[in-house]
């Protein structure tokens, strides 16, 4: 299982918009992948293509969230996701 660490760059944390963008981005990808806040256990990570879950989910400006894919592709698939999370999305 591939994972990586993500901060949270919107301004308004991982929801509305940024949360639209995100679960929009991870429905494309070959693999299944999940979120978690970083040190939350990894059975609570949750669909990540999921709006509701990442709404849910509470993910502030500057926190740190935990991506977990597996299967082939799931490296660069995270690595594209990371780009997206550490992103001002609200400044676009």
């Amino acid at each position: 299982m591939s994972e990586r660490t993500a901060t949270i760059a919107s301004r308004v944390g991982l929801h509305a918009r940024p949360a639209a963008i995100f679960a929009e981005a991870v429905g494309a990808l070959p693999v299944e992948v999940t979120i978690a806040l970083e040190g939350d256990p990894a059975d609570d990570a949750m669909d990540a293509s999921s709006i509701l879950s990442l709404m849910s989910l509470g993910a502030a400006n500057g926190q740190v969230v935990v991506l977990r894919a597996e299967g082939d592709g799931a490296d660069e698939a995270l690595e594209s996701l990371v780009k997206i999370l550490e992103t001002d999305l609200d400044a676009e």
